[in-house]
């Protein structure tokens, strides 16, 4: 896993663990989003990443 879809995951984490404590429903539902946010952020790090392994490109730095 790259670094940076390491840390758009720890990011969702913190996310989804603010969402179970806040007490506002407003606060929870952007927390919620903000982690679904996060997670396809990863996602797409990932890809990309795989894609420039496959094209035999330099990881960038």
């Amino acid at each position: 896993m790259s670094r940076d879809a390491q840390f758009f995951r720890e990011q969702a984490e913190l996310q989804r663990a603010a969402a179970s404590a806040a007490t506002l429903d407003n606060v929870r539902e952007r927390c919620e989003r903000a982690a679904v946010s996060w997670e396809a952020m990863a996602t797409r790090s990932e890809a990309t990443e795989r894609r420039r392994v496959e094209r035999g490109a330099r990881p960038a730095l």
